[in-house]
């Protein structure tokens, strides 16, 4: 009997472990089957909350891959440009090769250069810095015209049959005569009243806009005789402006002021006896380049002494002289007539050197001028 019973027991514990282990195959093959099918069930379109919320993560990530993925290209580009950038020569190639289209306008011409401080001083004419060296050179220099020209003197002068001071340049190789037939040429006088103005007047009687610059002048402006009268003088600085407030009118001003007051860009002729105020007055114009607005220019020189404001010994002064002349020449000024009164005192910086006058009357064409 106790021999069954042991048989029983055995066979229940026998079924017992089969079927647990059934059970635990089940519970297996159930939850592979579960964890597999998430992935299939999202593709069905029927997502559970676990498959969403995975999902999500998974966009989350998607979406920082690709920020991080741009923020690296704009990294890349960034570095690009400041290769470049340093690269000059690389950018110098590029923009060669680039078209760019040309501009509607071409830039409009400067007036007048930078202003310089100083004139260039010319050499000495010898080693011995004497003035019998430097007049010679100087006196050789404006007694030699440099170009020919047909001239145009005051009406006095061609009725009386004598050859005057004055004269305009009308080769037809420069500008001048041209101007005058289009009735465009504008002539600039300064002098005192009682200065010959024959030129002027067959100048204006050819067509030109003719002014007159007088400081001694009663009426600020004046029209006569075909011409206009002004109350005014050229000098190498404009007056000072406490003087000027002081009264109703100036009587100097610069010559670059006064085209800037008059509206004028271009002179055809400009005539100028100073009375030896000439030397700084052309040093101005030369240091703000307003020689490059003038066409021709007929200056009276006067040499028995230095000049105004004009300091140093002699061979200074005539090597200044010189140079102020020369830099005339730079500017592409020929000297094409030279006129000495006889009547004049053969006085040079107060002495009797090389016989030479104490008044020239010279007369330069602007040789690359185009108004």
């Amino acid at each position: 009997m106790d021999m069954g019973r042991e048989r029983l027991t055995r066979g229940l514990l026998l079924r017992l472990g089969i079927l647990l282990t059934a059970v635990c195959v089940c519970v297996h093959v159930y939850l592979e089957t579960e964890w597999q099918g998430a992935p299939a069930a999202q593709a069905l379109g029927r997502p559970t909350q676990s498959n969403q919320n995975w999902g999500q993560r998974s966009r989350t990530k998607h979406v920082s891959a690709e920020a991080k993925e741009q923020d690296r290209s704009v990294k890349r580009r960034i570095s690009y440009v400041r290769t470049l950038k340093k690269d000059s020569p690389a950018r110098k190639r590029d923009e060669d090769r680039e078209d760019p289209s040309p501009p509607c306008c071409p830039p409009p011409r400067p007036h007048r250069k930078t202003p310089r401080w100083h004139i260039d001083l010319e050499p000495w004419a010898s080693e011995s810095h004497s003035l019998e060296d430097e007049a010679k050179r100087f006196l050789n220099y404006i007694t030699t015209p440099q170009v020919s020209c047909e001239p145009l003197t005051g009406e006095q002068a061609a009725q009386q049959g004598v050859e005057g001071a004055w004269a305009a340049c009308l080769d037809p190789k420069y500008s001048l005569a041209h101007r005058i037939r289009s009735k465009h040429c504008r002539v600039y006088s300064f002098g005192l009243g009682v200065d010959d103005r024959s030129l002027e007047v067959s100048l204006a009687r050819a067509g030109c806009e003719v002014h007159c610059f007088d400081p001694s002048l009663k009426q600020p402006h004046l029209q006569q005789a075909e011409m206009w009268l002004h109350r005014l003088s050229v000098d190498w600085r404009d007056p000072n402006p406490a003087i000027v407030a002081q009264r109703q009118y100036a009587n100097t001003k610069k010559l670059a002021t006064i085209l800037n007051d008059f509206g004028h860009r271009q002179v055809d002729v400009l005539k100028a006896d100073m009375e030896s105020a000439e030397w700084k007055i052309l040093e101005n114009l030369v240091l703000e380049g307003v020689l490059d607005s003038v066409g021709q220019l007929l200056l009276e020189l006067h040499l028995h002494w230095a000049g105004f404001e004009v300091g140093g010994d002699d061979p200074s002064v005539v090597r200044y002289w010189f140079s102020l002349l020369k830099e005339l020449q730079r500017a592409n000024f020929r000297l094409f007539r030279v006129h000495s009164d006889p009547a004049k005192p053969h006085l040079f910086l107060h002495k009797n050197v090389l016989n030479a006058s104490s008044a020239y009357t010279l007369s330069w064409v602007n040789t690359e001028w185009k108004p």
